[in-house]
């Protein structure tokens, strides 16, 4: 044990389960009165390290690690709703994220109203008793809209709704919690980790206080889970209502890669960050239909130098008109590997139509940003003018 606690790493605990020292601390265990592991699908020493790197990272009270990005969104949403509840979507979303509210929580009896990023102001019309939730991503992927976060978060307090924000591109520079945020949500799989090595997720929550929006009739159920846990009354309510049972547990490993790629994230983030920038704006210089919030022609790019100083992530898109072209620009390159992760350390590209939205019908690629050129491009660590040279060759060949 000694041997433990002076390690400079953190220990991988690989153990599926955890003895306990006499009965008595068994039911202490199962009662929430002692902090020791229980059983690994509800938590694990390594990834409880994580959790608290991440909790302080973010500013909130407790944190939940995931087996990935959509585990930590289906806990969060399957905690707080039930059939008959409602949620409010603002902006582009994730394929995945789209496709779970859209097409998996109507079969549990639970409706979602999606709201473009120039909708806010619809956002009110849309709540009614039954609204449990209302969620964005800080930035579309892979829109790359920008939702007017200190806005829908005055609407969320204004009508006591717990307010979801996936912050997955932005940690750091974005702050959700300033803005009025419960639970903030990430898939570490990408930028977090930064190497496409450890798949995984977090839920990160607030405090709950003493009188807020969980303690109305809104959200009668968590009556329980106050009376318990008080501050932290949403872990619990996490943890039994959806982790306990649908098991989306994050496991050691996967932690341990996280929290080494989690040492570097603030200089990762700088970085490409400030690349993302310079590419964008050299394309726009060299009349390629380049997408990034940092450019004067994009709809939000008032809002990004007001709120999103220090930038919004790895994501630029290029829009080629169609498939044919797009599959060329791709395969001519000789830097980008094609996959659909983000956030990596190297640079990543893929035809979104072709894969992540295959699926979906014309309408919803249409309302998600979805056309049939278009590329999304993950800047990586790579001399951003490497990266330009080697994008403005593939288009040029590519047309």
């Amino acid at each position: 044990m000694k041997y433990f606690e002076s390690a400079i790493s953190t220990p991988i605990v690989s153990s599926a389960t955890f003895a306990y020292e006499n009965s008595q601390e068994g039911e202490d265990i199962f009662a929430g009165k002692s902090p020791k592991p229980l059983y690994a699908r509800m938590g694990n020493p390594t990834s409880s390290v994580l959790e608290e790197k991440l909790s302080k990272m973010e500013g909130g009270i407790a944190t939940i690690a995931t087996s990935s990005g959509m585990g930590a969104i289906t806990m969060s949403i399957m905690s707080l709703c039930s059939s008959g509840d409602e949620i409010i979507s603002i902006g582009g979303l994730f394929g995945g994220s789209y496709a779970l509210m859209s097409q998996t929580l109507p079969r549990f009896g639970i409706k979602t109203h999606f709201l473009s990023c120039d909708e806010i102001e619809l956002i009110e019309s849309k709540i009614t008793d039954n609204t449990k939730i209302i969620f964005c991503e800080s930035i579309g992927n892979p829109s790359l809209r920008l939702p007017n976060l200190q806005a829908i978060g005055k609407i969320a307090s204004k009508y006591g709704i717990a307010f979801i924000v996936d912050n997955t591109i932005s940690p750091i520079v974005i702050k959700p919690f300033e803005y009025g945020a419960d639970v903030v949500i990430y898939s570490t799989t990408k930028i977090i980790s930064g190497n496409s090595s450890a798949l995984g997720g977090a839920s990160i929550y607030k405090k709950v206080e003493k009188d807020d929006k969980f303690h109305t009739p809104r959200y009668k159920f968590l009556e329980p889970f106050i009376k318990k846990l008080n501050a932290k009354a949403l872990i619990g309510c996490s943890k039994k209502r959806a982790l306990r049972d649908l098991g989306m547990s994050a496991n050691a490993h996967s932690s341990y890669q996280t929290l080494l790629g989690l040492e570097t994230l603030e200089l990762r983030t700088q970085q490409i960050n400030n690349s993302c920038e310079i590419v964008a704006k050299f394309l726009d210089e060299h009349n390629i239909d380049v997408n990034h919030p940092s450019l004067k022609k994009h709809k939000d790019n008032e809002l990004y130098k007001k709120s999103y100083q220090n930038g919004c992530g790895s994501m630029i898109t290029i829009d080629m008109k169609t498939k044919e072209k797009a599959f060329d620009f791709l395969n001519n390159s000789k830097l980008f590997i094609l996959t659909a992760n983000i956030g990596d350390s190297r640079t990543l590209a893929l035809h979104m139509e072709s894969t992540i939205y295959c699926d979906f019908t014309f309408e919803e690629k249409r309302f998600l940003g979805i056309t049939s050129g278009l590329v999304r491009i993950s800047i990586g660590l790579e001399d951003p003018k490497v990266i330009c040279e080697d994008i403005l060759h593939s288009y040029r060949l590519s047309n």
